[in-house]
Parts: structure tokens; sequence; C-alpha cells
């Protein structure tokens, strides 16, 4: 019986999309939106559910507006209070998923929001062609209302 040859072309898109996932948290992480601009794709599918109490969260479509949502994200929120971590990395060719938790306090109210959260990013030609985010956006609402 032959024995079956590795798909070296599967291996590498899995690492390159292992490697522009890690660019983009790092990024992410630093506050580097140039380099987030760089990293999305010109057009991309997002979805983040919409929240009209909100403002960060809404629809985007291209590159600089996702990217700028990591911008307006930090003139809302405290920074010193944000917290993510990452329990699980997958990746499986252009795809990757990550999981984990999140939480901070929103600027205006002082109110702390949290919970556990999942990723799911496409790369495509070495940049991020799909973002899809899947949070507790009631917990965020609730910490941007006022008392």
């Amino acid at each position: 019986m032959p024995t079956k040859t590795p798909d070296l072309t599967a291996s590498s898109v899995t690492d390159t999309t292992r490697h522009v996932v890690q660019e983009f948290l790092a990024a992410r992480m630093a506050g580097d939106v140039e380099r987030l601009v760089a990293i999305f794709a010109d057009d991309v599918d997002w979805l983040l559910a919409e929240n009209p109490a909100v403002p960060w969260i809404r629809p985007r479509s291209t590159g600089a507006e996702c990217a700028a949502q990591f911008t307006e994200l930090a003139e809302h929120t405290v920074a010193e209070d944000a917290r993510a971590s990452v329990d699980t990395f997958l990746v499986d060719g252009t795809d990757a998923v990550l999981t984990g938790y999140l939480s901070g306090t929103v600027r205006a109210t002082g109110k702390s929001f949290e919970g556990p959260f999942a990723l799911r990013l496409t790369v495509l030609e070495g940049r991020i062609t799909r973002h899809h985010l899947y949070e507790n956006s009631v917990s965020i609402a609730e910490a941007r209302t006022p008392s």
C-alpha cells in the first residue's frame, strides 16, 4: 500500500494563516492601526452583531474601517482595564478560530463588561478577508448604559 505524501501546499497555507493571525494579534495588542490596515484585505467580510447602544460595534467592510474599530474601542474603553485571553487557537488552511475571554471598562460609565468570545478569521493572499467575532454584546451594552 503506497504511503500518502504530505501536502506541502496545504501545510504552507496553514503556516501562512497562522503567521498572519499572529501578526494581527501583535498589531492589535500594540494598537498599531497602520499595521492592522495592511493586514486586513481591501474588502473584508466583517461580522460583529450590530449594537446601536455601542458605537464601536457596527458593520464594516474595508480594511481601513476594520482597523479603525480598534481605535474606536480604545476611545470608549479604559485601556488599563482591557483584558483578553486566548485559550484556543486552531488553524486549518486559510481559516483560523480563536476562543477566549475578554473584559474591560466603558470609559463614559465606569462600568465593566466581560464574557467569552470566538473569532473566526480567513486569510487569503496573506491578508485577513474574514473577521467574524462572537462576543457577549449584551454585557457591553449594559456597561455602556448609564445607571
